[in-house]
């Protein structure tokens, strides 16, 4: 009887050793434990080496006079005697402005010089083929230096400046343009824009509907560019146009009046733009190819040029394929803007370095850049993969 009553329990133990899910359970927590301790190791193991070399630590330095200068700040008044933390919003600011224009730049030449390497026009399609082998076969490091020393430093100098349209100017100290003056009730254009953006965004629904129930198109892309562009204008109109110019006027040695986008800014702006652009051309081309030679085909049989073929029934199909590649794109596009210290130009590593120069709290300064970093990463990967949940394929 004894022997009976042991059997079946060494068989119990022994099934739930073998139990996938079980393992599976106790790996994970093992596995957490063992993470867990050696982030705590590093935590004890930093404190300890930082109280014998007598460093202090935390945040508090954030609080002190920054006694720095910072050459570009378009969105907060800076000087030496702000603290460090506002330092620190410059050059996050700064680094998203690359990120967002950059990205912005980098997908609009990304997606023409990938439909063209597809063209059946011979001299287009090697002109694209020369630009994507050129680009992706230099790192980035070099494209800003050709871009910053090669042709922005080679540039007349201001008094030698190159008029543009517009009464804008071009030299070696950067791109002047007039700068806007608003005045009372300007802020109506900003609400203007909104309800434009917001308009466009109904519109296009209400015109995907439409299309799906009856077939028929709608210009949403006119109608998006009048309620963008014609609201803010119509706001202004009413209130009298309380917008005027501060145009540079070119005098003796240097402009005066307008703004200045600098070289720094310009320079690691086309490098990343144009970098970025041509692996995005691979991904473009890439994602065309894999929609089938059929629906080509098909759309040619109904009657529909190679344009719209490819503009309605091609390109829709492709984004599935391409959204996924392209978030990467996006990401490195955005840490590779960390290479701006070596132009100067005042990004987040740029102003953290100088801040770590000073107060000599490494640590904190990394741990503020790798959470602003991975920050950007996560909140960039949250939108794409909300943007292909969107553009995937639904069957009706």
């Amino acid at each position: 009887m004894a022997s009976q009553d042991i059997t079946p329990v060494g068989r119990d133990s022994a099934s739930l050793l073998y139990d996938p899910k079980i393992r599976g359970y106790v790996f994970q927590i093992v596995a957490i434990l063992v993470i867990a301790g050696f982030g705590y190791w590093i935590v004890n193991n930093t404190i300890a080496n930082l109280q014998r070399a007598h460093l202090a630590s935390g945040f508090g330095f954030l609080d002190g006079r920054s006694g720095f200068d910072i050459s570009s700040s378009p969105y907060l008044t800076y000087s030496s005697d702000s603290t460090y933390l506002t330092a620190l919003w410059v050059g996050i600011l700064n680094t998203l402005t690359v990120a967002v224009v950059g990205i912005i730049t980098a997908t609009i030449i990304g997606f023409i010089v990938g439909v063209g390497r597809l063209s059946h026009n011979w001299l287009i399609r090697k002109i694209c083929t020369v630009y994507v082998e050129v680009f992706r076969n230099i790192p980035p490091l070099l494209v800003i230096f050709f871009w910053y020393s090669g042709v922005l430093s080679v540039l007349p100098q201001a008094r030698q400046s190159i008029p543009l349209p517009l009464h804008t100017y071009l030299n070696n100290r950067g791109f002047f343009f007039p700068a806007p003056i608003f005045g009372e009730g300007a802020w109506l254009a900003a609400v203007g824009l909104l309800v434009g953006i917001v308009g466009t965004f109904l519109v296009r629904r209400w015109a995907y509907k439409r299309q799906m129930a009856t077939g028929q198109q709608f210009p949403v892309g006119w109608t998006a560019l009048a309620l963008i562009i014609g609201l803010p204008i119509l706001a202004l109109a009413i209130k009298g146009f309380p917008l005027t110019f501060d145009p540079p006027i070119l005098g003796a040695f240097n402009l005066k009046g307008g703004t200045v986008v600098g070289p720094e800014f310009m320079s690691l702006y086309l490098a990343l733009s144009f970098y970025t652009a041509a692996f995005i051309a691979e991904i473009v081309r890439a994602g065309i190819r894999g929609v089938g030679k059929g629906q080509s085909e098909a759309s040619h049989a109904l009657g529909l040029r190679a344009g719209p073929t490819t503009r309605l029934v091609v390109v829709p199909q492709a984004m599935r394929i391409i959204i996924p590649p392209l978030t990467s794109q996006y990401l490195n596009l955005t840490k590779n803007s960390s290479l701006a210290v070596a132009i100067g130009y005042p990004d987040l590593v740029a102003v953290g370095g100088t801040i770590l120069n000073q107060t000599n709290r490494s640590i904190e300064v990394v741990a503020i850049w790798m959470v602003v970093y991975l920050s950007l990463s996560v909140l960039t990967s949250v939108f794409m993969n909300w943007f292909n949940a969107k553009m995937a394929l639904v069957e009706r």
